[in-house]
């Protein structure tokens, strides 16, 4: 069982993870997790490119070093890269001091000073530590692209429908989410666009950063 959208109370349980961003401004935040991979990760590039779309990737450390060249085009596209731990581990059956290791293993390849947790799942001990020394990226709306028995229109449905200013939207450039991506993808980015929005990177203290400003009202 997974949640679409993240409850407030389950934000709120952890306050210096990112959500999401705060701001009024039309912008969504797209992030792809588990790459990179030569089957996926250079089609999603290709659809972002074609919107001028700006996306975030949370990369997991052996297919970085299987495939760096992929890194490198992500990176000179103009894209954010972030880390997903070397193994893809689940912190709820890790040892701190392993799942530690990793995470800083993978930190190293991207050279990046972003993380999320693979499936979201940490003791609060590896919260503490990594809050300590990562910007930890969590979402607010989950696609659901992995799941073999979502539809790609329920898929694409879960990320219309709750999607708004400011959302960290989670897909995965894997082949399990292959064929629900390929689906879901260019109809999020031409639905999006067409409100007007954009499509942003996700950088270090990008939260702290956001103002919202008041709708005024010109009589």
């Amino acid at each position: 069982m997974y949640l679409i959208k993240t409850p407030r109370f389950i934000q709120n349980l952890f306050p210096n993870f990112i959500w999401r961003i705060p701001t009024n401004r039309k912008v969504v935040y797209l992030t792809f997790d588990d790459g990179p991979i030569p089957e996926v990760t250079p089609w999603v590039l290709d659809q972002l490119d074609k919107y001028h779309a700006k996306a975030t990737f949370f990369c997991v450390g052996e297919n970085v070093e299987r495939f760096p060249e992929l890194l490198q085009r992500i990176r000179q596209n103009g894209h954010a890269v972030g880390s997903h731990t070397y193994h893809h581990l689940n912190g709820w059956q890790t040892d701190n001091a392993t799942y530690f290791q990793d995470a800083r293993r993978c930190a190293k390849l991207t050279r990046s000073e972003l993380f999320r947790p693979p499936y979201g799942k940490l003791k609060r001990r590896q919260a503490q530590f990594l809050q300590r020394h990562y910007e930890v990226v969590m979402w607010d709306v989950l696609s659901g692209d992995f799941d073999p028995n979502l539809s790609k229109e329920a898929c694409l449905k879960n990320v219309i429908k709750n999607a708004t200013n400011g959302s960290i939207v989670v897909f995965h450039d894997s082949l399990k989410a292959k064929d629900k991506l390929e689906y879901v993808l260019p109809q999020v980015l031409e639905h999006f666009n067409a409100m007007g929005y954009t499509f942003e990177v996700i950088t270090p203290g990008i939260a702290s950063q956001q103002v919202i400003t008041p709708n005024l009202k010109i009589a």
